[in-house]
């Protein structure tokens, strides 16, 4: 297993000493270490929730509770921050297993509320067999939230490279990054992949379980690979869905999603081609291509207004997610053609932006969510990141001409660029502990190859993935890969083989649930 060390300072039980961080599978700290301080983590593993009804929307029987965690794991007699957690019991005492803790993805993702998200398809059989715990991550939602002051424009992140627009670009990533560290200081530094591993051990500790099982979404597919790098024998049955390349986490995780973008468009315009009658796009896939890049240089040259928005070419551009969903996609565009032919359709102006709206009830940041996906994905990651504005300028020229849809979003600067390190590196996920992996042939932002790299890094794992699947998130709608996921959380046996399973029709005309 690889590990990563650094040297920090630990006080605990009035002992001070020096410690590396490298990390033991069952208390995230060096056993002999850990003895020495009297297990520094005690006063947080020995917690007693003190559960409530959520709220008066929800059944009585979801339950939830604050727990407190170390700020940083290297000095857990220090500053401490809020996981506010949530519980669904499981239905059937004699046939309970475990627990089963769930994560959306993001990063920057709320899932508080997931054990109760109708979008989130448990069945009845895994609900019998665990408590569902919900948790905001560090710094998200209820869980010491971060936020940045950021207006709106500001949250905004499709940036195209435009050579007029580099400048004011430059300034939009350098801006967010200096908000974010003004308004959160040191706090920053500790918003980590890593941190948020050790806090669901923590709160594995404190509901009394020897190990977890898990169900994570999208970013939540590395959250829980890196919790099985570092935690490994507290690791039970694990599913991964809509997996994240772990080699690719950071800046690679973006331009991933330019390069899948290019074949999933090849392939929507070879099958739009042979619906000519239909959509009228065109008779071959370059005649449905070039159409359709017509169109991106005319509304370039002036909007083409649909359903009420002004669309420039890049505004077109920033849609290749769409193209995942061929039937969507056509429509679509066929519906830009007779927008573009009459110069309107439904009518109506770009929409400024706008303020940001204000806090909520539970003065959870209006930012929340990009502060939050921002403070992980580049404390995580800020080595990985060029410091010089034009390493992104000459990047993001080359990747418009090799991927044209989206290369230049995708390479484009970001506020990563300026952030400072966080605590720790990230952690290179290379084990054999057991996991299944669901992935869709056809997501826009996990794709197909990101989701094979990390059936290759978990070389316990199995890999499902749906033939001709379309959109992010595999649960819910396609019955093979669901009957896998519960066979497996149920059972504990992975599929012998790695498994394919054919779309079914509705899936991909409806496309994919909620989790992110």
């Amino acid at each position: 297993m690889t590990r990563t060390t650094r040297t920090a300072p630990l006080l605990a039980a009035g002992i001070a000493a020096a410690f590396l961080s490298t990390l033991t599978p069952a208390t995230g700290f060096p056993a002999s270490e850990a003895v020495a301080a009297r297990d520094p983590l005690r006063p947080y593993t020995q917690q007693k929730p003190h559960w409530q009804r959520c709220d008066a929307e929800s059944p009585a029987s979801f339950q939830c509770a604050t727990l407190e965690v170390p700020l940083d794991y290297g000095d857990p007699g220090g500053k401490r921050t809020d996981i506010a957690i949530s519980r669904l019991k499981a239905a059937s005492t004699a046939e309970r297993r475990g627990v089963l803790l769930l994560n959306p993805g993001g990063p920057g993702g709320p899932g508080l509320r997931l054990p109760v998200d109708p979008a989130v398809r448990i069945s009845e059989d895994v609900r019998r067999r665990y408590d569902l715990i919900g948790f905001d991550p560090r710094g998200v939602g209820r869980s010491s939230p971060v936020g940045c002051g950021l207006t709106r424009g500001e949250q905004e992140m499709e940036h195209p490279y435009r050579a007029r627009t580099f400048a004011k670009d430059v300034r939009w990533a350098r801006t967010v990054a200096a908000k974010c560290r003004a308004a959160n200081g040191a706090t920053l530094r500790h918003l980590t992949t890593r941190n948020t591993a050790r806090d669901m051990d923590v709160v594995r500790a404190v509901l009394g379980e020897r190990k977890i099982s898990y169900l994570g979404f999208s970013y939540g597919t590395y959250l829980g690979a890196v919790y099985t790098q570092m935690f490994p024998r507290r690791v039970d049955r694990f599913v991964l869905d809509s997996a994240a390349d772990p080699t690719r986490y950071g800046r690679g995780m973006f331009q991933t999603m330019a390069e899948g973008t290019e074949p999933a468009f090849a392939r929507w315009s070879r099958w739009t081609a042979r619906r000519h009658a239909a959509y009228g796009l065109g008779t071959t896939s370059a005649e449905v291509r070039r159409t359709f890049w017509d169109l991106v240089a005319r509304a370039d040259r002036e909007p083409i207004v649909l359903d009420g928005h002004r669309l420039t070419g890049d505004d077109i551009r920033a849609q290749r997610a769409t193209f995942f969903h061929a039937r969507k996609a056509a429509a679509w565009v066929a519906g830009l053609k007779e927008a573009a032919g009459d110069g309107k359709r439904g009518g109506g102006e770009r929409r400024d932006p706008g303020p940001a709206p204000a806090p909520s009830a539970r003065d959870v940041p209006p930012d929340n969510e990009t502060a939050g996906a921002w403070a992980v994905l580049c404390a995580d990651t800020r080595a990985s990141w060029p410091r010089d504005p034009e390493r992104y300028r000459r990047d993001a020229i080359n990747d418009k001409r090799r991927y044209p849809l989206y290369g230049d979003f995708a390479s484009g600067i970001k506020p990563c660029a300026f952030w400072k390190r966080g605590s720790e590196p990230a952690t290179t996920v290379n084990n054999d502990v057991r996991a299944l992996i669901l992935q869709n042939a056809w997501d826009p932002q996990t794709p197909l190859s990101g989701a094979q790299a990390m059936h290759r890094a978990l070389r316990g794992s199995r890999m499902v993935t749906v033939a001709g699947g379309e959109g992010h998130i595999v649960n819910g709608t396609n019955s093979c890969a669901d009957d896998s996921a519960t066979a497996y959380l149920t059972t504990g046996r992975l599929p012998a083989d790695d498994l394919t399973c054919r779309a079914s029709a509705s899936a991909r005309r409806h496309g994919s649930p909620a989790p992110r």
